[in-house]
């Protein structure tokens, strides 16, 4: 099961795919483990951090995954057991890893894989992303190349998905069901 879950900064998506991860959790008695993508790049980011530590239960895992997604993905569904359920906060702090390290990637190449990875892996995966769309309107060449791999990155996993939920004001709207 492929969970999309989309949503602007603070809208409560991150909450959103926790309180989801932990029902499913407690429904199949399965583990979670929580994927980090982001960095701590300076100390407001390091307060994001602290923040999605403190909100997530003690026992769940815990993986620091900032660009080889695709990879940890793949590695945890060859696990011998049932693999585990996974909670990926968030695939636009991925992206933006991406935008920093490999500029000059192939970026449509780069979604294709990570979406073929998806399809084929075994594990329910929760996956938190930004819609970055309806924010203000960037300026600057980044930050346009930004919002625009953003939008690309969420439709190719929309697409792929099983479910999408947008998260306005702490309040989940479906947009796509099985």
């Amino acid at each position: 099961m492929l969970h999309l879950i989309l949503g602007g900064a603070r809208s409560g998506k991150s909450n959103y795919g926790l309180q989801q991860a932990l029902a499913l959790s407690q429904k199949s008695a399965r583990n979670v483990m929580y994927v980090a993508t982001g960095t701590a790049t300076d100390p407001e980011m390091s307060k994001r951090i602290k923040r999605h530590q403190q909100e997530r239960p003690n026992h769940w895992g815990l993986t620091e995954v900032p660009l080889a997604l695709t990879a940890f993905i793949t590695q945890q569904s060859a696990l011998i057991n049932a693999p585990p359920i996974l909670l990926i906060d968030c695939l636009t702090l991925w992206l933006n890893n991406h935008l920093y390290h490999l500029p000059e990637q192939d970026f449509s190449l780069l979604f294709q894989t990570f979406t073929q990875t998806l399809v084929a892996s075994d594990a329910d995966i929760f996956m938190v992303a930004n819609e970055v769309g309806l924010g203000i309107i960037p300026m600057g060449e980044l930050t346009r190349q930004f919002v625009d791999q953003a939008g690309w990155l969420n439709q190719a996993v929309a697409e792929v998905a099983d479910n999408v939920t947008f998260v306005a004001a702490g309040l989940p709207m479906p947009l796509k069901r099985p």
